[in-house]
């Protein structure tokens, strides 16, 4: 069948007739106003050979006359992948032969560079596809348009946007004209523009059946005319953040993203989705604060709603966020506080609840012993650690699949929570308000400066120990230069690479990795190749001057030396100056604890990943898994279901796994969002514009000017010395790129996360919370990092 009508079209028939026409098929079959026409199907594109004869057939029993020529391609008005653009569309085509010409652009445009490019981008195989090509009757328009059936600029689900201009709909696609913009939020619209109020209620109502019958927000591009509306395309909306799950309640209720905390904004596997929602709601009830985790998109995000509607809570909520969360989410719970759907009622939740009996008693203490005794709240922290990590050890002896599943489900030994956690709240409040303490006399820009070169940070440790594999790795530097991360790395695993000290640094580290709270994610002791290539990062600093132990220590010496300073000028203030100036002593004596409680948790979770690994490779063997990795796609519970079963678990996987190879691909994350899909963000107003001036928050001393380096994946990236590293976000896994970077500039993040606590220790400039850096900063392009004005200055590429 090469040439088929399109009212014969329908879902079922996609590979046959391409997205777009199944989809036209599918308009037409709900009643709805679909110009007449036909479709060259694949198996003529197949065949490569226009079926003319039967195109000029169809053509006359259309009536012959102008007609609108379009692409069809199997791959088009995908779910994640709507193909916008990206195959031509030839319009107004008169004549038979014109048509046949017009058929062949289509055929040609699904290899073109467009269409090529965007399918690279959504990892979809080149060789399956296949074009289809439907024609159609034109239509004269009196208007035309696109019609989102939720808010693309917002998210919001409630709302339906409508661009319109007179005559085509191809000026308003193509950005030719300016267009009338109307927001259909269910009231009365205004009246103005090329649409009547008519008009966009008839579009709304169109949304509304479109949305219903295809289950999901439809970008739908329709024409109109004296006899009614046409609907020309509907195609899914991509590009939208997944919705908050639905809670049956009718007031609106805020998220907000708890993978921030972390440095994490990439998604999370199932089975590691589940392991940190249950520590992350534990690590909350204990300190009296009820926030539910949920799942959206495949990111942690805390259900703030309760604290928000609490007439306490709400009080200290935006400072709350400061500590980890940063200014962008400040910003938004602001906004949130000040919506009037927000507001405390007489009902309204406390937003915290009792914690376990003396946690205020016990923090108190704990905090205060801390502070007065610094030198053994470390020491009792590293024990607690140690105990920890014996703790996560497989138990010895054979172990059955149910053994092995018994031991990933086992809570955590709380052993010596409070060694750990303590003294490192105490050590974040030491270098927290120093900077309200000493407001006048110390700048903001100082306090980080003091807060720089920090010791017993086990990150910092880890990044040293990598260099001291590096300067070991100078003597096979061709090698490490020379050779791809993944080659080097089987080598080590063969047993086959040169000894540098990579056996002990793994002993120490290996447990570690990029979004390394992810239990579904390899530790580099599964795969080193990310540390390798590191190291040859390390190799390619020269100036010894800029070697990280060297600029780890002048860090230091410039803090003390600041700190110092500080101290003179704080005697003008005896009472809050003397108390400020502790407080920074202790900061320096504590802080560089903060990554340590994370650090020891991270032990079980590479037992609990190996043993789950061990697990996969048995469901493999019994042909219920494709591979050993593919049980970090499913839940506990289903891996227990799957045990004594012989069910294969093959689609479950395959489903999860596209989506989050979906949700991979997405450079952006909102950092608030309410449960119809607003993200919080695209309703604050717009920051002033300053012509290549990025404004962020300054989070380390310095200033650097240097050419950017974007990075998405630090396990494949190079930065040469003096680089600005430019990422979304960063985690404890990115440190080591630090080394080698002039400067850091993150979207998102805290004064006192990961990234920026790790950029002060090696006395680099600092500016997070840039949004849309990676966007608006290409690699290559000279730029100025200023962590005390908190600016980004966007220069012209590199020579």
């Amino acid at each position: 069948m090469r040439v088929v009508a399109l009212s014969e079209t329908s879902a079922a028939m996609a590979e046959l007739v391409g997205g777009k026409a199944a989809r036209l098929g599918e308009l037409i079959r709900l009643g709805e106003r679909v110009p007449s026409g036909f479709c060259v199907t694949t198996e003529a594109y197949r065949s490569g050979v226009v079926p003319e004869a039967e195109i000029a057939e169809a053509y006359a029993r259309l009536g012959g006359g102008p007609v609108a020529v379009r692409s069809s391609a199997t791959t088009e008005d995908l779910p994640d992948a709507s193909f916008a653009g990206q195959h031509d569309t030839v319009l107004g085509v008169d004549g038979t032969q014109e048509l046949i010409a017009a058929v062949r652009t289509c055929w040609d445009s699904l290899h073109g560079a467009r269409a090529v490019a965007y399918r690279d981008a959504h990892d979809i195989g080149h060789a399956g596809v296949r074009m289809a090509v439907v024609v159609q009757r034109m239509v004269d328009p009196e208007a035309a348009g696109v019609l989102f059936t939720a808010n693309v600029l917002t998210g919001c689900r409630a709302e339906m946007l409508v661009d319109a201009a007179p005559g085509l709909g191809t000026a308003v696609v193509d950005g030719a004209v300016a267009v009338d913009h109307y927001v259909l939020d269910g009231s009365v619209p205004d009246v103005g523009g090329c649409l009547t109020s008519s008009q966009l209620a008839e579009l709304r109502r169109v949304g509304e059946r479109l949305q219903d019958h295809f289950g999901g927000p439809q970008d739908v591009e329709w024409a109109v005319d004296g006899d009614g509306i046409w609907l020309l395309q509907s195609r899914p909306i991509t590009t939208l953040f997944p919705m908050p799950p639905a809670t049956g309640k009718p007031l609106p209720r805020v998220y907000v993203e708890f993978g921030t905390v972390q440095g994490m904004l990439r998604p999370v596997t199932p089975m590691g989705m589940a392991t940190l929602r249950s520590q992350i709601e534990a690590m909350l009830a204990s300190l009296g604060v009820r926030a539910e985790v949920v799942d959206i998109g495949g990111r942690l995000y805390g259900d703030l709603t309760d604290l928000a509607r609490s007439r306490t809570a709400r009080k200290r909520l935006v400072k709350l966020l400061a500590v980890d969360f940063g200014p962008r989410a400040q910003a938004a719970m602001e906004h949130v506080l000040a919506d009037p759907r927000f507001a405390p009622g007489p009902t309204a939740k406390t937003g915290a609840r009792p914690g376990a009996p003396g946690t205020a008693a016990r923090a108190v203490a704990g905090i205060v012993r801390a502070l007065a005794r610094p030198d053994k709240a470390r020491a009792r922290l590293w024990r607690a650690v140690d105990r920890l990590r014996e703790a996560s050890a497989v138990p010895d002896g054979p172990r059955t699949a149910a053994d092995r599943l018994a031991f990933a489900e086992a809570r955590d030994a709380a052993d010596g929570p409070d060694d750990i956690a303590w003294p490192i709240v105490a050590g974040m409040l030491a270098a927290t308000l120093p900077a309200h303490l000493l407001r006048g006399v110390a700048t903001p820009d100082e306090i980080h400066t003091v807060l720089g070169g920090m010791p017993h940070n086990v990150t910092i440790e880890m990044d040293l120990a990598l260099w001291r594999v590096a300067q070991r790795a100078a003597a096979h530097r061709d090698l490490f230069l020379g050779t791809a991360p993944q080659e080097l790395a089987a080598r080590y695993l063969r047993g086959s690479l040169p000894d540098v000290g990579l056996d002990t640094f793994l002993r120490a580290y290996g447990h570690r990795g990029v979004a390394e709270v992810d239990l579904g994610v390899p530790r580099w002791a599964e795969d080193p190749a990310p540390v390798l290539a590191m190291v040859a990062n390390h190799l390619r600093l020269t100036d010894p001057d800029q070697a990280p132990d060297r600029r780890f220590a002048a860090a230091a010496a410039t803090a003390e030396a600041t700190l110092r300073d500080i101290a003179r000028r704080a005697r003008r203030r005896p009472v809050r100056g003397r108390i400020a100036v502790f407080l920074l002593r202790r900061a320096r004596a504590l802080a560089g604890l903060r990554e340590a409680g994370k650090f020891a948790g991270l032990y079980r979770l590479r037992s609990v990943r190996d043993q789950l690994l061990l697990i996969g490779a048995e469901l493999t063997a019994a042909g219920r898994l494709e591979q050993a990795d593919d049980i970090m796609f499913l839940t506990l519970d289903e891996v227990r279901a799957a045990l004594p079963g012989d069910t294969g678990l093959h689609a479950v996987v395959a489903r999860r796994r596209a989506e989050h190879r979906r949700e991979l691909r997405r450079r952006t994350v909102p950092v608030a969002l309410l449960s119809d899909g607003t993200d919080v963000e695209a309703l604050l107003p717009a920051p002033p514009a300053t012509d290549g001036v990025l404004t962020g928050v300054g989070a380390a001393a310095g200033r650097a000017t240097g050419p950017a380096r974007v990075v998405t994946d630090p396990a494949t990236a190079r930065i040469e010395p003096g680089e600005i590293l430019v990422a979304a976000t960063t985690d404890p896994g990115w440190t080591p790129l630090f080394l080698t970077a002039g400067a850091l500039v993150t979207e998102t993040g805290a004064v006192m996360a990961h990234g920026p606590t790790v950029a002060r220790e090696y006395g680099i400039p600092a500016v997070i919370s840039v949004p849309g850096a990676t966007r608006a900063i290409t690699t290559g392009q000279v730029v100025t990092v200023d962590g005390a004005a908190g600016t980004v200055t966007v220069g012209t590429p590199a020579l």
